[in-house]
Formats: structure tokens, sequence, C-alpha cells
């Protein structure tokens, strides 16, 4: 271990990418995907869902340690062939590592594991698309399916997804918005009538004032960073919100300029607010009280009274409530801070005119997540911050285009309005009743009432909560389907048939009858953009996924509903055509996306409309909430490493924080260690008790003595998700509260 770094990227960034990339493929094709990557005529990340400035702006570099690694980790030369999966069982399998895994390279043809058996077999693409669309058919109501989906699919192939599930007759339509912003997509949809942010780069770059909260950039999405030193460079502040110091908002050495090479590069944050878990709720509601007295100390000069009158409703119980309810001696314990600390962040606020607030997973996976933001809402409605340049809320996607998936209709609730405009464009009627979630759905396969469960792309076992039962849930199906590019422990934790089909990944060029297609996704703020890949496949046999879905949705329904799933595989214009007449914003689609750059989907906000229960931006009144844990135990919250990407780490080094050769570590504060009579390096299994009585344990953690907010400790994931419940949720949202977690540290070995 090493001291934790105070500063990101820079000349380490770049060694560090080009070296793990030449580990997994030659010179020349880590050439042909850096170069291409982010470009207007080359193919989308696959990494995060940060937006690429407008064409003419962007480096020709425009890519991210992270990006780099995860490009040429999907472009790696290694394969898996049918010699593979008959050397190893899949019992085997399940007793590897995800890193392991992970590294045995791309999957080439497609692989059945029969009823009982425990090798994996080759199978024709005919007999696997007929095995799954029997097994469908077969089933006693379309609701006994779940179609999961990653974020890593196109718009066409999830749009594709979602229609064939729906003229199948069922909902069951979880993804991975579930476990991350789901909490988000409802907070907004009710305060502002919008499930995502309303902000674009110009209005980061244009910001006088950024919160950066419960986000790590640094590792997460690094290129956020040099968004952020734009806006500095213009004069903007910054103030970083989180409970452990990250490198990346301390200073940023741009990798692409003369001083991030050899000078000491950009101090980002202005003001670090060291919170404790859970503590964000309490903050915003402070610093919002604190707003409401400064106006009523000088009346008109400091809320945006016209804008509160004009395109607001709630405002008065709001301040009412925040007058009577928020006391700061539990806004102190919540948050871990001093009063003069978030009095200095207000005399911030009233010095800025325009202000953006960013987040990501440390406010969304709390059981009070969606009051939260609600209130973070409030705080951006108190004086004008919405609507306008250079203001804003900014949830912060981590996964490419998680966010166009949901606007192509993979959600278990989709409004009724979508449903109707399937039904006008292929004439049939899409059921209506909700389906479930990710959460419900491991419920639901759990106790028999799901039986086939098929998932485009991700990891589903590794990425939810409370593993061993999510495992117990998989194994109880009858199918299990991955659409997937390479090896990951879903595969090896399945149902009793299981299938994996190879997909082609998103810098492959994908052939057609129709000729040579491209795909579309949609970033973190509503850029839609096309991809192009440049590579040839991994494997003759690989099939898109859209040609995947297509045959599948033609085999299971036949003449059931008047859709051109034909169609459809040799030509996505025919796809984005159809879209174009459902999705709103979309229209022209096909010639729209061809232009450079693509286009941006209109915001309602923006033109001061708010489809909300009032038809106006919505303040809302939210109960305080506190995590709280008993005498010798500590809050734990799950993160990524720096060389990790979702639930995949690429290497055990986590350089940013210091870590080098391990992922079972436990970050600690030292104060906190000293009480618990622990010290650096000793060796301690995580326990979570929660109301069910269950014990749930991570074993065998290294402790490492680390800056983190008192009271609280962190560790990575998937490692730490055996330690959440499946009924551990935020309210309203259901997500897995994943920075949320009360735990006792039993030693195991004292370092001596």
């Amino acid at each position: 271990m090493t001291p934790p770094k105070t500063w990101a990227v820079g000349v380490p960034g770049v060694a560090n990418a080009l070296k793990y990339s030449l580990s997994q493929t030659s010179p020349r094709r880590t050439a042909l995907t850096l170069l291409n990557i982010n470009q207007t005529k080359g193919f989308d990340c696959p990494g995060c869902a940060w937006p690429e400035p407008e064409p003419g702006m962007r480096h020709r570099n425009e890519y991210c340690e992270n990006g780099a690694k995860h490009v040429n980790d999907e472009a790696t030369t290694r394969r898996i062939t049918a010699e593979f999966f008959r050397r190893y069982p899949v019992s085997e399998l399940g007793r590897r590592s995800d890193q392991w895994l992970n590294q045995q390279g791309r999957l080439t043809v497609p692989m059945v594991k029969p009823p009982d058996a425990d090798h994996y077999e080759p199978i024709s693409w005919s007999g696997a698309l007929q095995l799954i669309a029997d097994e469908l058919r077969g089933l006693d109501s379309p609701n006994e399916a779940v179609f999961y989906t990653s974020g890593r699919a196109s718009n066409e192939a999830a749009f594709v997804l979602q229609l064939f599930a729906r003229a199948f007759g069922t909902n069951n339509l979880p993804d991975c918005s579930n476990m991350c912003h789901e909490s988000s997509g409802a907070a907004l949809f009710e305060t502002l009538g919008i499930g995502k942010g309303d902000v674009s780069l110009t209005d980061i770059y244009h910001a006088d004032l950024i919160f950066v909260v419960g986000q790590n950039p640094g590792t997460n999405h690094p290129r956020m960073l040099s968004a952020l030193e734009e806006c500095k460079r213009r004069g903007g502040r910054i103030v970083a919100v989180n409970t452990l110091p990250e490198a990346g908002l301390m200073r940023f050495k741009h990798p692409q300029e003369p001083r991030g090479v050899i000078g000491r590069g950009t101090p980002l944050a202005d003001q670090f607010l060291h919170i404790r878990l859970g503590g964000d709720l309490a903050l915003f509601q402070a610093l919002n009280l604190l707003l409401l007295e400064a106006e009523e100390a000088a009346p008109g000069t400091v809320l945006g009274r016209s804008f509160i009158d004009s395109h607001t409703s709630g405002f008065a119980e709001f301040a009412e409530h925040l007058h009577k309810t928020v006391s700061w001696p539990d806004v102190l314990t919540a948050t871990g801070l001093t009063r003069g600390e978030i009095e200095d962040l207000r005399d911030l606020v009233l010095r800025s005119g325009r202000i953006v607030v960013c987040w990501a997973m440390g406010l969304t996976q709390h059981k009070h997540g969606v009051p939260t933001i609600r209130e973070v809402v409030n705080f951006l409605l108190l004086r004008g911050n919405i609507g306008k340049l250079g203001a804003g809320v900014c949830p912060v996607r981590g996964h490419s285009n998680v966010q166009g998936d949901r606007t192509m209709g993979i959600w278990e609730q989709m409004p009724q309005e979508f449903l109707d405009a399937l039904e006008k464009e292929f004439s049939f009627t899409p059921p209506a009743a909700h389906g479930w979630d990710t959460v419900a759905s491991i419920k639901a396969m759990l106790d028999g009432r799901a039986k086939v469960f098929l998932g485009l792309a991700g990891n589903f076992v590794r990425a939810t909560p409370d593993s061993k039962v999510t495992e117990q849930a998989m194994r109880q199906c009858r199918l299990t389907v991955h659409i997937s590019t390479k090896l990951n422990r879903s595969h090896a934790v399945c149902g009793r048939t299981a299938l994996i089909l190879p997909t082609l990944g998103r810098s492959e060029r994908d052939i057609q009858a129709g000729g040579e297609q491209f795909v579309t996704v949609e970033d973190s703020m509503s850029e839609v953009h096309a991809s192009y890949g440049k590579l040839e496949p991994a494997s003759k046999h690989l099939l898109s996924e859209v040609t995947i879905l297509s045959r599948l949705a033609r085999r299971t329904l036949g003449d059931k509903v008047p859709v051109s799933w034909e169609r459809f595989e040799t030509s996505y214009e025919t796809i984005r055509e159809h879209i174009s007449h459902v999705v709103p914003g979309f229209h022209d689609f096909n010639a729209r996306v061809l232009k450079p750059g693509g286009f941006r989907l209109p915001s309602l906000v923006d033109e001061g409309i708010f489809e909300t229960a009032t038809g106006k931006a919505m303040f809302t009144c939210n109960e305080f909430d506190m995590l709280q844990a008993p005498e010798g135990h500590l809050i734990l919250q799950s993160l990524r490493s720096h060389d990790q990407w979702n639930t995949v780490p690429y290497t055990l080094n986590d350089r940013y924080r210091g870590i080098h050769g391990s992922r079972h570590v436990v970050f600690v504060n030292p104060a906190d260690l000293r009480a618990l009579g622990l010290q650096q390096d000793d060796r301690v299994d995580l326990v979570s008790v929660w109301h069910d009585g269950v014990e749930r344990r991570a074993e065998d953690f290294q402790l490492v003595a680390y800056p983190t907010a008192p009271g609280c400790a962190a560790a990575y994931y998937p490692e730490t998700n055996v330690l959440v419940p499946l009924d551990s949720v935020a309210d309203i949202s259901n997500t897995p509260t994943s920075k949320g977690i009360v735990v006792r540290l039993e030693e195991r070995v004292r370092h001596t």
C-alpha cells in the first residue's frame, strides 16, 4: 500500500491506459480503437455516459484512462472456444474470480448447458433460438419471463427487446437503472416532470458554482474532470461533497495539456465537505433553511421570487416545513460537518448566480435517496436555477447508454402514452399492468413465479444485492439466457438449462443483408449520436444484439403481431423509423442522427414546461432521516476501485487510493480503528445484521487506515453486495441501499 494520491490522471493515466491496452491486443488494434473512440465517425465508448464536446471541439484522443482500458478489454485478441468449456466445468467457473473470468477473452460460439449437466457444449444459432422460443411459448403466462437489460445495449437493440417483450405479453423489463439512478428518476419525475437531467456541457462550462455530490469522477467518468476544469478556467467554483477525499476532485492534470503533463495541473474543489454517509439530505435541508433566513433578513435579495411565483408550487408549505423541522443538532450529527462549514457553503451559493448540482450513487443508493434528491431540487428552485444557462440538475449515469435504454422503453412502468404509441405503430395492444423491477424479479425467480431469464449484456448476479439469495434465485430458473461479449459469473450461476449467446462488441463492424450498419446511443445529457464499429468481429459466428433479438422474436411470436422483424435485422434504419413515430423527440431520426455529433433531445423544463401533478415545478416537504449505527458498528458503502468497470476489475490495484494487489480491503477512519481496538492490516470479516435477523458476512478483509468520514467505512463491490439484503431498498424507487450498510468488524487475524 502507498499513500493516497492528491491528484488524478496526468502521464500515469496515459501510461496505465496503454499498458493495459497492449496487454490485451496488438499495437495496431490499440491505435485503431483509440483513434476512433468517441469520434464523430467512430464508436461510442462502452464505458461511462459522459458526453463528448461538440464536433470540432473534441481532442483527437477523446477518451479517458478507463475508457481506453474498457474498449481494448473488449477488443482483446484472446478467445474462448468450445474447447475452453470442455476443459472447465460450470462448477469450477463458479469458483473463479471476476477478474479471471473476464481475462479469458471474447466469447465466440453459442453454448448451452443442458439440464443437470456441468459443462457447456456448442449449439447452433438455430438450435439456441428455438430452445428459447419453445421455453417461452411453454410458459403458463408471459409474466413468467424476465427480460433484463444493461446500459451497454444500443438504442436499436433496446427498442427491439422492449417491443418483443411487450408483444410477447409482459412488462417485466428490469434494467441496471433499477440499481443505480432509479431514485433520481423518481424524484425528478415528481418535482420537475422529467426523469433525467436538464443540463448540457455548455451549462457545465458556464456555471458559477457546481456541486459534485456523492460522486467520484476521477474513477467513474474521468472525462468529467476536463469539463470541470473548463468551468474553473471560466471563473466557476466547485464544491465536492463526499465521504472520501477523491483525487480527481483535488487536482486534475489534463493529459492533453502542457500544464497537465509538466505542470501541477488544476485544483478543482474550492470547498470539500467531508460528509457522513447519508447526511446529504440534512445538508441540503440546512442549506435551504439558511437561504430562507437570508431572504427574510434582506427581502428580495436572495431568492428567485419571480421564478418561484411563476413556475413553482408548494413554496409556502416547504418553507414552513423547514422552519418547523430543521434541528441544527440533528443536522450536525447527520452530516458530521460544523455549522461554520455549512454557512461558508451558503455564502458561496449567495455569490453564485448559476448553479449546477451533479450527483451519482452516493445520493441514490440510500433508503432516503428520493427525498434527498427532492431536497436538491428544492435548493435549485429557491434561486431559479432550473431551465436557464449554467444551471440545473445533473444525475451522472455510469453506463454508456443506460439513459437511452430507458428512453427506448426499457422500464417496467412505462407511461400509458408510450404504450399507446406502440399500439398505434404496431397494431397490437401492449400489456398495461406494471412489470417487475430488478429486486422484484429476483424475488419472483426465488419463489418460482419467474421461470425464464434473458439478459441483454450485463453481469446480473454480480451487479445485484444479497449475492447468495440472488444466486439461489438464478439457479431456480428453468432457463437462463445471456447475450454477452465476455465471460462473467452470471454464466456460471445459471438456470437448469443455460445459454450463452455471443454478440458483437461496440467497436466491431456490423454487416447485415442491407449493408454495414451503425447503432445509436444517448449520453447522460440527452445527446443522441451514431456509433460506427471499426474492428473485424472476434468470430465469424457472432451475431449482433439486434439480429439475435429479431430472430428470437420471429421464432417465438410467429404471426401473433404484425411486426417486420426480418426488416429490423436487415436494416437498422427500419428500427429508427419506427422509433421516430413512437418516442417523443426522435422525429426524422435517421436524418438527424447523421449530422456530426447527432442531436439533443428537447427538455421541456428549458421551455418552462413542467409535466407534474400541478403543472409547475414542485417544492416538496421531506422528512429528516439519518443513518445510525449502534455502538461498535460502522456505516459501510460499496464503491469501485480505479481499475474497475462496473462489476469487472481489470487489475487488483486502486492506485488513487494507494491499494496494490488486493480487493479485499476495507477503508476505515484511523480514529474508528482505535476506538474499535483494531489497527492497520488486521484481517476482519464484515458482518451486517438487519431487521430480518439474518447475518450476512463478507469474509477476510484487510483493514486500511484511511480518511473516511468518522463512523463510516468503504469497500469494493461486487465483493460486498452480499451484505445488502434484498429487502433493504430506497423508499419509492426500490433501489438497493448499497451506500448505507451497518456493519461490525469481526477480527480474524491481528497484524503484528
